[in-house]
C-alpha cells in the first residue's frame, strides 16, 4: 500500500528544527522581557529619584565609621531637640506626618538608620548596640546638642532606651509608640512563633534574591503598599515605597531582624528610666480577622493582644516613675501613620514635664522592675 506524503512521520532532522524555533522563540522572549524588566527599573527609579529628592543631608560618621554617613533630618529650633526612631525597615520618612508639627514649637530631627533611605550601608550585623553608637557619632558630628528627647516606633524602642543607659545626662524624656518589649517572644503563642521564623526565613530568602529582582524590575513590579489605607496620604506610602526597593534596605532591615533576640539581651542591661517623663502609646484597635497571618487563629491574637497591652507595654510604662500609657484604641501597631496626632501630643506632653524636671532623681534598676521594687 502506498503511504500519503501528508501522513508520513517527520524526519528527526525536522523535530530538531521546530524544536529548535521554539526554543529560540522563548529565549527571545526572555531577553525582551529581561531588557524591559531593566527599562522599567531604571525609568521608574530615575522618575523617582527625581520625584523624592532627599530629604535632610548626609553627615559622614567620621574615623570610627570608615565610609559610613547617614541622611540626616533636622528642622525647628528650641530646646530639648526630639530624636525620632523609626521601626524595622521603615525609612525616617516614617515621621513625616508627626515631624512638621513637632517643628512649630521645637527642633526635631529624624534620621536613616544605616542603610535606610538616603543613609550609606553600615557595619554587621545590625544590632542595637551598633545602632546606638552610630547615632550618637551621628548627632555629634552633626553638630546637634542636648539635651534630648527621644522618641521611637517597634524595634527603634530599644535603641533609644539602651541610648539613654549609655548617654543619660543627653535625654530628658522619652515616647515610646507601641515599641517592641525584650521578652515578647518568650510570650508568644506557637502560632506566632512559627509565623515569625518563616518571616524571618522568607526575609533571608528575599535578601539574596533580592538585587537581581531589582534589577530586572521584579520586585518593583510586585510591590505593594503593606499600609494602603485611606488613612494614611497615598504620597507618603509611594515615597516609603520607593526608598525601601533598595537592597542596602533589605539587607539592613533582614539583619535587624535576625539579629532582634540579641538586640533585646542588650536592652535587658539598660535598666530603667529613672524619673525622666514617659508616655507609652500602646496599640490596643481589636483584631481583624480578615488579617489574621496564615495558620494564627484569631484567639491567639486577641489573647497575646491582651498581654501585649496590659503587662507588656505596662512594663515599658513602669520604667519610669513619671511614666504613663496611653491605649490607642482605633489603631494597630502602625500609630505614627493611624494616629499621628496622638504621637504628637505625646511629644508635646513630655516636652512641657520636661521643662520642670522632678527635685528627685531615682537611680536605674533592673529594666521592667516597678520603680522602687527591691
Amino acid at each position: 500500500m502506498e503511504t500519503h506524503p501528508a501522513s508520513a512521520p517527520k524526519s528527526p532532522s525536522r523535530l530538531w528544527r521546530i524544536t529548535k524555533r521554539i526554543f529560540l522563540g522563548l529565549l527571545l522572549l526572555l531577553v525582551i522581557a529581561a531588557i524591559s524588566g531593566i527599562a522599567y527599573q531604571k525609568i521608574f527609579n530615575a522618575r523617582d529619584a527625581s520625584r523624592y529628592p532627599q530629604e535632610g543631608r548626609s553627615v559622614p560618621l567620621g574615623p570610627e565609621f570608615p565610609g559610613v554617613s547617614l541622611n540626616l533630618n533636622c528642622t525647628g529650633s528650641g530646646s530639648p531637640t526630639v530624636v525620632l526612631d523609626t521601626g524595622l525597615g521603615v525609612p525616617a520618612v516614617g515621621w513625616d506626618l508627626v515631624q512638621p508639627t513637632v517643628a512649630s514649637y521645637t527642633r526635631v530631627c529624624s534620621y536613616d538608620r544605616a542603610g535606610y533611605g538616603w543613609s550609606t550601608p553600615g557595619p554587621m550585623p545590625r544590632t542595637s548596640e551598633q545602632i546606638v553608637k552610630e547615632l550618637h557619632a551621628l548627632l555629634t558630628a552633626a553638630g546637634e546638642k542636648g539635651p534630648y528627647i527621644l522618641v521611637a516606633h517597634s524595634f527603634g524602642g530599644f535603641n533609644v532606651r539602651i541610648y539613654t543607659s549609655k548617654y543619660p545626662a543627653d535625654v530628658v524624656g522619652l515616647v515610646l509608640v507601641d515599641t517592641s518589649h525584650e521578652d515578647q517572644n518568650h510570650y508568644l503563642p506557637a502560632s506566632l512563633q512559627a509565623v515569625m521564623k518563616n518571616y524571618t526565613q522568607e526575609l533571608e530568602t528575599e535578601r539574596k534574591l533580592f538585587p537581581a529582582l531589582l534589577f530586572f524590575g521584579v520586585a518593583r513590579l510586585m510591590a505593594t503598599d503593606d499600609l494602603s489605607s485611606p488613612r494614611v496620604d497615598h504620597k507618603l506610602l509611594k515615597k516609603i515605597g520607593y526608598l525601601e526597593l533598595q537592597s542596602k534596605a533589605v539587607d539592613a532591615a533582614a539583619s535587624e531582624m535576625e539579629n532582634f533576640d540579641q538586640s533585646a539581651a542588650e536592652v535587658r542591661t539598660a535598666g530603667n528610666l529613672g524619673d525622666r517623663p514617659l508616655i507609652v502609646l500602646s496599640a490596643g484597635q481589636p483584631q481583624d480577622p480578615k488579617d489574621l497571618p496564615k495558620g494564627v487563629s484569631l484567639k491567639d491574637m486577641q489573647d497575646f493582644q491582651k498581654f501585649w497591652i496590659a503587662d507588656l507595654q505596662v512594663r515599658e510604662k513602669n520604667l519610669s516613675t513619671r511614666g504613663k500609657q496611653i491605649v490607642v484604641t482605633d489603631s494597630s501597631h502602625m500609630i505614627p501613620f493611624f494616629r499621628p496626632d496622638l504621637v504628637i501630643s505625646a511629644i508635646r506632653e513630655v516636652y512641657d514635664a520636661a521643662q520642670t524636671p522632678p527635685a528627685t532623681v531615682t537611680p536605674p534598676g533592673p529594666a521592667g522592675a516597678l520603680p522602687g521594687a527591691k
